[in-house]
């Protein structure tokens, strides 16, 4: 679990910057390698052909960011509190306290960048967000508006990779299992909220909804789910292809999602 005092990203740029540099050093020095590892994120046949200038690669939907975004555009502001630069975000930070409880989740991103030939973007910062089991926004809505948990900002490393341990998020009326995201050109514009490149969302398969929704923690999201579907959602009745995940594990286990995204 992370825990910092409060100073914003840019303080965590600090603490950040020297390590990355270290990491993309070793990163370069292994070459080929992070092919072999595009297998983790589920979709790595899309990836190859991206980069081998391929069909499989069309940028990610534009989307809503909703109301419970907490970047400055609507109330709250996680992006200028320290420690928002984070793999775990199931515990609140900045000096709040408190831990989301809920089925396990690894969400692994690919991204690539469509001007350079569907390439690995490299240095991109991504900040995720979503609900808890109970279906509740941290710093929005009552019962959770005294944590901030179920939020971070990961940079993209040289592969296009980045990776947030989480819980697989409840379900609320009106909308489909998902996962919110800003993309910005870097980290230092992430804590400006500023360049932003992208905003979209990640769905959830409905077998493993499904699997999660049957255990205890999540009895308020089996009953909403079963209301809700894919053709009916305000956001992915549209076609969700390019952002419906690709899962491996199960409910007891726990489970990771992979999605590549094209900017």
């Amino acid at each position: 679990m992370d825990h910092h005092d409060y100073g914003g990203l840019h303080e965590d740029l600090k603490r950040t910057g020297a390590a990355m540099r270290r990491r993309d050093v070793l990163r370069l020095a292994m070459g080929g390698v992070g092919m072999g590892a595009l297998y983790l994120f589920g979709r790595a046949d899309e990836v190859r052909g991206a980069e081998g200038g391929g069909g499989n690669c069309e940028r990610i939907p534009e989307e809503t960011a909703g109301p419970f975004p907490a970047d400055g555009s609507n109330g709250p502001d996680v992006l200028s509190r320290a420690g928002v630069v984070r793999t775990d975000i199931r515990s609140s930070f900045a000096g709040l306290s408190g831990v989301a409880g809920g089925v396990p989740l690894t969400v692994n991103l690919q991204l690539v960048e469509l001007q350079n030939g569907c390439a690995p973007a490299a240095g991109l910062a991504v900040y995720v967000w979503h609900c808890d089991a109970a279906g509740l926004y941290s710093l929005y809505n009552r019962g959770a508006t005294d944590q901030n948990y179920l939020r971070g900002v990961q940079a993209s490393d040289a592969d296009g990779k980045l990776s947030f341990t989480t819980i697989f998020p409840g379900c609320y009326r009106g909308r489909w299992p998902h996962i919110h995201f800003e993309i910005f050109r870097d980290l230092a514009a992430a804590a400006e909220a500023g360049d932003k490149i992208a905003t979209s969302q990640l769905a959830f398969p409905e077998d493993s909804c499904a699997d999660v929704y049957g255990l205890e923690g999540y009895d308020a999201s089996a009953r909403t789910f079963q209301r809700v579907s894919l053709t009916r959602d305000s956001v992915f009745r549209d076609g969700v292809d390019r952002q419906m995940a690709a899962m491996t594990g199960d409910a007891g286990s726990g489970f990771t999602a992979g999605l590549t995204v094209a900017v």
